[in-house]
């Protein structure tokens, strides 16, 4: 029997077609995404699922999708798909992460150069019969500094741009290395200096919680006067009350913003001031980005259910089902290492190396490779997966390596990581038990044996009595509950490490007080996926 797939959002019909001409069967009701209840009777009959943004992907609705095997999204933002239970349920999610770039970038650039030169207003006057030549007077973008928060695919492409206007380019992104600055052409600095020299500031970051209102009141009134602000990338990013306070009281000259905090936005601050340009979220809105990235979704979710085959999937490696036993725990392990280094990481990253010893290093290596770099870009960038992860780090100029090693300890087989910065070299390793359970096995060359949990804890300090002590009745004050608790040093006074494995995410209070102590040179709560 033929797979079959439903399009519960409005695709492109080219994508329907490639289905239909690969032999899948496909259903395509472009409005029934929007009714839930519907699509929650309906979605057991389908092995696939294509959608854009209007389909909300809830536990509610997996439940009853028993026969569901792959969801599609087209484009690259996945809030509305649960991955987390899709992943319980065995359901592989795909996104098409670079089917947009060109196109949001562009809409950043017209937003700025609408905002430039007051166009929709001036537009809106004279098609009201006015003639006020003289109210709308705009500024030239020749000459002007564009300060970007965040330069990755698709802050790149916007610099390009801009600099093809004659604009000088600033950019603010921690994982920018200084060489691949210098290649785009753009100058890589803090943003406190950046705020104070941009004229245009443009947003290209993911919504974490390091960048959630990036431009707060504070930032924002450490800008330049009469900076006017463009948000293509999401939501959240800005504070929009405080901005809409600042182009009242004139700090702000004008803005530009495609996504709001909360959407569908019907009001906000920022709707009715003068000289802000609004669009209802149209960054990806373009009759190529929206075929492209349609086309993409249909030829991914065919390859897989006709043959396998997985690409662009955010919870699934690229491998076969032969290896699939025997490598996932090892793909878990090296996302985690992954993620521990890339939580721990707060400046550009130069070079990536991975060590693969005994067993392991005859495995599918590049998939293992990918799990690791994704594990250290989702810190920061939630929105990469296993295939855009390496594609970023590269273009960010960091170096990847491998070293491959026969048995060499008492583990059969381990990975160790090794990421170096400017400032500093990091390293952690980890194997995989019998039970299949991933473990840390060394960090900055001290041996532990720590279990992975959800929630966790990591502390340096001196090797001294009353840490064990510290730690646990400071955690006991704040309500946090111990599952396991690892100790390493390197000799006795020398340098040592705990790593806490907790019910619950550590509280600010208690990692304030540790730090109150004066005993620990880092404290660092940490959180790992172990679905």
């Amino acid at each position: 029997m033929a797979p079959k797939v439903l399009v519960s959002d409005k695709l492109s019909p080219t994508a329907v077609q490639i289905f239909r001409d690969r032999g899948i069967d496909v259903d395509f009701e472009p409005d029934l995404g929007k009714d839930k209840e519907r699509l929650r009777e309906v979605i057991g009959q389908y092995d696939g699922l294509a959608i854009r943004s209007a389909t909300k992907v809830t536990p509610k609705i997996l439940e009853a999708a028993d026969n569901l095997k792959v969801i599609g999204r087209a484009g690259i933002g996945v809030d509305n798909i649960d991955i987390p239970a899709a992943s319980k349920k065995g359901v592989i999610v795909m996104n098409t992460p670079f089917g947009n770039s060109i196109t949001t970038a562009e809409h950043a650039i017209a937003l700025m150069m609408a905002v430039a030169r007051q166009i929709p207003e001036a537009n809106a006057s004279t098609h009201a019969g006015k003639w006020e030549k003289s109210r709308f007077m705009g500024v030239e973008v020749t000459n002007k500094t564009l300060g970007l928060i965040g330069c990755g695919n698709i802050g790149s492409i916007v610099a390009d741009r801009a600099l093809g206007l004659k604009m000088k380019v600033l950019a603010y992104d921690p994982f920018l290395s200084e060489e691949r600055a210098a290649k785009l052409g753009v100058t890589k600095v803090e943003l406190d200096d950046l705020l104070k020299r941009a004229d245009f500031i443009t947003l290209h970051v993911p919504l974490t919680d390091k960048t959630r209102n990036i431009l707060s009141a504070e930032n924002i009134a450490r800008t330049k006067k009469g900076v006017r602000i463009i948000n293509c990338a999401r939501g959240g990013l800005v504070d929009e009350a405080a901005l809409a306070e600042a182009i009242k009281d004139g700090h702000v000259a004008g803005a530009g913003f495609d996504v709001f905090e909360k959407e569908p936005a019907t009001d906000s601050p920022l709707f009715g001031l003068e000289n802000v340009v609004v669009t209802p979220h149209l960054g990806a809105s373009t009759r190529e980005a929206q075929e492209n990235v349609a086309i993409q979704v249909a030829e991914q979710m065919s390859d897989y259910l006709l043959t396998g085959a997985v690409s662009n999937s955010l919870n699934m490696p690229a491998v076969t089902a032969e290896e699939a036993a025997v490598m996932g725990p090892w793909l878990k392990l090296a996302e985690h290492l992954g993620a521990f280094v890339g939580q721990m990481t707060d400046e550009p990253i130069k070079a990536i190396n991975i060590l693969y010893d005994g067993a392991v290093a005859e495995m599918n290596l590049p998939a293992l490779e990918c799990g690791t770099i994704a594990g250290i870009m989702k810190a920061t960038n939630p929105d990469v997966n296993m295939v855009s992860a390496p594609v970023i780090a590269r273009e960010r100029g960091i170096k990847i390596s491998q070293t491959t090693q026969e048995k060499s300890g008492v583990f059969d087989a381990y990975i160790k990581l090794t990421v170096v910065t400017d400032k500093r070299e990091r390293t952690i390793a980890g194997t995989v038990f019998s039970d299949g359970k991933p473990r840390f096995i060394q960090i900055k060359g001290i041996n532990i044996d720590a279990e992975v949990g959800r929630h966790m804890l990591y502390t340096t300090n001196k090797d001294v009595p009353g840490i064990i002590g510290t730690l646990g009745a400071t955690m006991g004050e704040c309500g946090v509950n111990i599952a396991n608790f690892t100790l390493g040093r390197n000799e006795v006074g020398g340098d040592a490490i705990a790593l806490l494995y907790v019910d619950n995410p550590v509280p600010q209070e208690a990692i304030d007080k540790l730090i109150d102590t004066g005993l620990f040179q880092t404290v660092s709560p940490l959180e790992f996926n172990v679905n």
